[in-house]
């Protein structure tokens, strides 16, 4: 099974309730971590260089903002058979 993604978000954030919602349609498990009540979470996201949320943290994997593409790409990783250990 694929580890759960971690999913940094904002309040009111139309690309971060796009990513869950695509995230939720490949149905890929995750964890919402927002931004303005954890200062921890937001260092790390400027330390890393990302300025705009959200940002999608997977093992080897990170992007910012609404990318549809690498939400398909995790779901593809997802089904084969070398990535689920089957």
């Amino acid at each position: 099974m694929i580890e759960p993604l971690t999913v940094y978000t904002l309040p009111n954030c139309m690309q971060c309730t796009m990513t869950t919602r695509a995230l939720d349609a490949a149905n890929l498990p995750y964890t919402v971590i927002d931004l303005t009540t954890d200062k921890r979470a937001t260092d790390l996201m400027h330390q890393f260089g990302y300025t705009s949320a959200p940002v999608v943290v997977a093992r080897a994997v990170s992007w910012s903002g609404f990318r549809p593409d690498w939400i398909a790409k995790m779901a593809a990783a997802r089904d084969r058979p070398a990535f689920t250990g089957e």
